[in-house]
């Protein structure tokens, strides 16, 4: 299948990595970061959420690896603006560690998690839930840009050529959907689930401050945010572009099971459940794998999800 030429660059994931640190004001540890430009009026919550995994991650120089973080959004953030990172070192132990990280943009919180670290039991037993195995190949799927290069701006939707070339190339990763995108209507089923296959468009860049597996890491955390509610505007028939449509990340879990190895060089697997929709608000499950079928990391996140209700 042709698809449209992109000229996209993962070193929007990397430039969001790179912290700077600072003194601290409140807590033990602290840096700075930037949130990568994008077409929104705030921005995007993987920049918090990365930001975040990076900083704790830089405070844990035994070995052990980040198993988890919780977090909430409190407020938007500015967008190609400075926040601060403040760490908490709350423990550390033989086998886990545990840090908390709260966000601070103009004087005020944005965000905040816990993360935890574990050195991990090599001989531990293992499950794993099973890939699913009728997912195209993503070389046979149509990208980003091959959706959106037709539509025109504007017209019955909020289509701008700054979120078409966004959408397009401006989020580090290719993206190709099954059963199809929901940026200008919603393509195929109106299912509570769908898959994605994302790749960085080029290598990515190494990062300051952590080792390649701790970028990765990071990484998957900042590609999660994009596409996790997208189950549920899905099934409640929203595309992204909808007039009127207003959404917000609210909270967020993710569980890192195993280490993703070089595979941020190719395609992930991420497959996507609405779990559930009401009061508005959504609640969407992630499951990263490998092209092999290795289950890397598992999401949840619920966000606000607010439709102009004359829009239908």
């Amino acid at each position: 299948m042709t698809t449209a030429p992109v000229h996209g660059t993962s070193a929007v994931v990397t430039d969001a990595l790179a912290l700077t640190e600072v003194e601290p004001e409140h807590f033990d540890v602290a840096f700075t970061a930037t949130t990568q430009p994008c077409p929104w009026p705030k921005a995007y919550g993987g920049d918090m959420v990365a930001q975040a995994a990076a900083a704790a991650m830089r405070t844990v120089t035994d070995g052990k690896t980040l198993h988890s973080m919780h977090s909430y959004f409190l407020r938007p953030l500015d967008i190609g603006a400075e926040a601060r990172y403040e760490v908490e070192l709350l423990r550390d132990g033989r086998g886990y560690s545990t840090r908390q990280v709260r966000g601070y943009q103009n004087g005020k919180p944005v965000y905040v998690c816990l993360g935890g670290f574990a050195a991990g039991d090599p001989d531990a037993d293992e499950f794993a839930p099973d890939a699913p195995l009728d997912v195209p190949d993503p070389e046979s799927l149509p990208s980003s840009a091959s959706y959106l290069e037709p539509v025109p701006p504007g017209g019955e939707t909020m289509m701008t050529e700054e979120s078409k070339a966004y959408w397009s190339g401006g989020r580090s990763f290719d993206m190709r959907h099954v059963p199809g995108p929901v940026y200008v209507r919603v393509e195929g089923e109106r299912v509570p689930h769908q898959a994605l296959w994302v790749k960085p468009f080029d290598p990515l860049r190494p990062v300051a401050g952590l080792a390649d597996e701790q970028r990765d890491l990071a990484a998957l955390a900042y590609v999660c945010d994009y596409t996790i509610l997208e189950p549920v505007l899905r099934v409640l028939d929203l595309p992204w572009a909808q007039h009127g449509l207003v959404t917000a990340s609210l909270d967020h879990a993710m569980w890192f099971h195993r280490a993703p190895g070089r595979a941020l060089d190719g395609w992930l697997l991420y497959t996507q459940e609405a779990e559930s929709a009401g009061s508005g608000r959504g609640l969407g499950r992630g499951r990263f794998f490998t092209p092999d079928g290795r289950h890397v990391a598992t999401v949840l996140q619920e966000g606000m999800i607010r439709p102009d209700r004359g829009a239908h």
